[in-house]
Formats: C-alpha cells, structure tokens, sequence
C-alpha cells in the first residue's frame, strides 16, 4: 500500500519546477541553486520560492495534497488508510491515538471516532484470539 507522500511525490516535484522553487537548508545550497536578479522568499521546511510565485505555488501544492488524499482513499478505502497510519504511528505499541489522528486530520471522511474505533477493535481481536 502506498502512502500519501507517494500519491503527490511526482506532481509536488512539477510544480516546485514550474515555480522556480527548490529546497535549501544553508546558504551554500540557497548561492548554489539561486538565479541571479530573482527575489527569493523561505516558504516553510527548507523551501525557497521566487517571491512572484509563492502564491501559485501555495494554491498548486494544496490542490495536489487535496487530489493525493482523494486518490489514496478511493485505491486503499478508509479503513486500510486507518489500520497502515495506525501502525506507521506505532498506535498499537504506545496506546496512543494521537498522532494518527493528527496525520488523518486532513482526511475529512476519517474522524477521530474512526480511528479510535479501529485501533480498539483491532486490540479487542488480538486480546481474544
């Protein structure tokens, strides 16, 4: 099964292209990558946008991540999605929810009580076998 990141991977890398846009985190790697006469703004987590395209590149990168979570429910289903975020998230090992529900919370079809209700009948199943 296929994780989100792997949904928009291709499509994210696209529109940094087309925006200008690359990852930096020194400045030996901004003055490698950077063209001479652009103005340059920090997006977020490294991301260094020409400052003319921030906006566009802002809106391309939610729609992807909005048709990422749309392709990744309809090729794994709600409940698949739950059990492989549960376990990415060690869920079944620290008893703890939180930060499931916290990667699925852009996942408007996956409420909390979803995840919750997963995650208890799964360690009902395995108390009983």
């Amino acid at each position: 099964m296929k994780y989100l990141q792997e949904y928009i991977e291709e499509a994210q890398t696209k529109a940094f292209n087309k925006a200008g846009a690359f990852f930096a985190f020194s400045d030996k790697q901004f003055d490698e990558q950077k063209k001479e006469g652009v103005e340059y703004v920090s997006m977020y987590a490294g991301l260094i946008c020409p400052k003319e395209n921030t906006d566009t590149l802002h809106t391309e990168l939610e729609n992807i991540y909005k048709a990422g979570i749309e392709q990744d429910i309809a090729e794994n289903g709600r409940e698949a999605i739950v059990k492989r975020e549960l376990n990415n998230h060690e869920a079944y090992y620290t008893g703890d929810t939180t930060s499931t529900i916290e990667a699925l919370s852009e996942y408007k079809t996956i409420t909390p009580e979803d995840i919750n209700h997963i995650f208890r009948n799964k360690n009902y199943i395995i108390a009983h076998e």
